[in-house]
């Protein structure tokens, strides 16, 4: 365990099967709203685009270099966070999902704030992010944690890409 958050919540690292419907539950809910946000709502984790169906699905096969950190309050997974694989020096956070219920509470500054640190213990240079735009309270919590816009690596309209320097 990284510590709690708060008395009630505490972040931990994802370790495979442990918790794997609370993590799947987590990442279902963060997918099927992105994509009724980009106007594409689907009706259920099996109409998903492959690539994040098969995250829902397996997520232990989907992130096995990555590392997933859970929040999780009285036992049950509330919020999640991955930090990808190292290259060149950086990272990349997704996938940051905190159940509404538990939100105001301050779990995703907890859960970004981890991954930072499982990153700057790991001696990377930076930590980088893409965001839709109209998800302007997650903006403004990235930006608070010292995440400034950066140029986009990624073609998508309505992508904004964000870069956290550790060093």
């Amino acid at each position: 365990m990284l510590g709690p958050v708060t008395d009630a919540y505490s972040i931990s690292t994802w370790a495979g099967g442990d918790g794997r419907e609370g993590l799947r539950a987590l990442l279902a809910a963060y997918h099927l709203r992105t994509e009724e946000e980009k106007g594409v709502p689907v009706p259920g984790v099996a109409d998903l685009p492959e690539r994040y169906r098969a995250e829902v699905e397996d997520p232990g096969a989907a992130f096995e270099r990555d590392v997933v950190l859970v929040a999780r309050r009285d036992g049950s997974a509330v919020g999640c966070v991955v930090l990808t694989e190292a290259a060149g020096g950086r990272a990349e956070i997704k996938r940051l999902w905190v159940d509404p219920d538990e939100r105001g509470r301050g779990v995703a500054g907890a859960l970004v704030q981890a991954a930072l640190a499982r990153a700057r213990e790991a001696g990377l240079r930076s930590v980088r992010l893409s965001v839709w735009r109209w998800r302007t309270t997650a903006i403004a919590l990235y930006e608070r944690l010292g995440f400034a816009v950066t140029r986009s690596w990624d073609a998508r309209d309505d992508l904004l890409c964000l870069e956290h320097p550790l060093r």
